[in-house]
């Protein structure tokens, strides 16, 4: 087998490849155990017509397809490894020889990734992020803590507040008309909790059970429907009932209730401990971020558009995946955002080149520093994952080799060491 290449254009490679006539007698004879199996010869039981028969009945260029079908994988793939090609793109292929007796030619043009220009990557300076905990954020803990273990007491008379429960009837008119959406029947709202269309809940305050009211609002321009973006709405709104919460004392009972501390004064003291813990991984995220951030701006890399399109299908994976888990799908989803998947997938756009931007650079630095995932730190990974799902650390090692996802492992692995590789030589300003 013989294979040449060059780049036509920057990411772009042209592959001239010629393979024996051996390998393309071998894959006829392939394509003919294939094709006879399906074929009908009156005299002869399907998958025994001999091969000179089937030859003059059907010719022998009925099996050029399915032979290269059996041969073009191999051999792509074959010259692909040999060549240190990263294709990131299905190839397009141009078959210019194929017949029993010669060997096989074609041409193969594929969009790679693409080659980075690091810039500066050391020494970059990251902003320290704080991470005190203060006293109003303790009692703001406290208060949802409080919110969370609050008693709901039936209001009999008396104005709606804010933090009410409230059940209402709505009736949405836009222009005069009513719009899909916009009609419920007892519907539950908490008043203030910012779950309806600005303006809303503010105007249910004040309404008294068996109110009706018509609650004007305009709404955002940025709003999913688009159909309803920035359009004024008019909801016809009566009130059925109202419940209060009633929020327990802040005391060491309380303390006792919701956590084996025996005083508040304990409690909180834990509270800081757990608050101070969780902002200081998100200053350590949020540096991460910030020096991943200047390291990329400093590189220059074209990105194929086919690695965007990639990574945008993984993350309407991914989302379509949570949803499941939320008991939803995407038809649904669209049906109640009002949003289309060209919708969604422009909105993930943005966000799905950045990181392939991100994971371009990172990977060139750990090139150029020569890092590697160790037998040692694949292991390791593995026996979080064991934890974390409570299945043996071999038995996941089977699964993620088995379905050749194990290099994903190693790829997030030496990620993680790059990216606290420019944290440790960045500067704190």
């Amino acid at each position: 087998m013989k294979a040449t290449w060059e780049k036509i254009d920057k990411n772009l490679v042209s592959i001239d490849v010629e393979v024996d006539a051996e390998k393309v007698t071998v894959a006829l004879d392939q394509a003919f155990k294939k094709v006879v199996a399906k074929v009908n010869v009156p005299g002869f039981r399907k998958g025994k017509v001999p091969r000179g028969i089937f030859e003059s009945r059907f010719g022998i260029e009925s099996l050029y397809q399915d032979a290269i079908d059996i041969l073009l994988p191999e051999v792509y793939t074959a010259v692909v490894k040999e060549n240190d090609l990263q294709p990131v793109d299905r190839p397009e292929i141009d078959v210019t020889q194929f017949a029993k007796g010669q060997s096989f030619k074609f041409n193969a043009k594929v969009t790679v990734k693409p080659e980075v220009q690091l810039g500066e990557y050391k020494g970059l300076e990251v902003e320290a992020v704080q991470a005190e905990v203060t006293e109003e954020e303790i009692g703001a803990e406290l208060e949802r803590l409080q919110g969370r273990h609050a008693e709901l007491t039936v209001v009999e008379e008396g104005p709606a507040q804010n933090g009410d429960i409230s059940v209402i009837d709505f009736d949405g008119y836009v222009d005069g008309e009513q719009f899909e959406g916009g009609f419920s029947e007892r519907y539950s709202l908490e008043i203030g909790s910012g779950s309806f269309i600005p303006g809303f809940e503010e105007q249910v305050v004040g309404m008294e059970l068996g109110d009706f009211k018509d609650v004007e609002v305009t709404f955002p321009e940025t709003y999913h429907a688009e159909h309803l973006a920035g359009k004024q709405a008019v909801f016809k709104v009566k009130l059925h009932e109202l419940k209060r919460k009633s929020l327990p004392a802040l005391d060491d009972e309380f303390a006792k209730d919701v956590s084996e501390f025996d005083t508040l004064e304990e409690y909180k003291q834990d509270l800081v401990s757990n608050l101070k813990e969780r902002k200081e991984k998100e200053a350590e995220q949020a540096r991460e971020v910030a020096v991943v951030d200047k390291a990329t701006a400093a590189a220059e890399v074209e990105i194929p558009e086919a690695m965007i399109d990639t990574e945008t299908d993984y993350m309407v994976k991914d989302f379509e995946n949570r949803l499941r888990m939320q008991g939803m799908n995407l038809d649904l989803y669209y049906q109640f955002s009002g949003q289309t998947e060209e919708v969604l997938r422009g909105q993930m756009r943005s966000d799905a080149e950045k990181r392939v931007r991100n994971n371009l650079v990172l990977e060139a630095i750990a090139s150029v520093e020569g890092f590697e995932a160790s037998d040692a730190e694949l292991t390791e990974e593995l026996e979080k994952l064991s934890t974390q799902y409570n299945r043996p650390a071999e038995e996941l090692r089977d699964i993620f080799e088995k379905n050749g996802n194990i290099s994903n492992l190693q790829e997030d692995i030496l990620l993680r060491k790059t990216i606290k590789f420019l944290l440790d030589n960045s500067k704190t300003v």
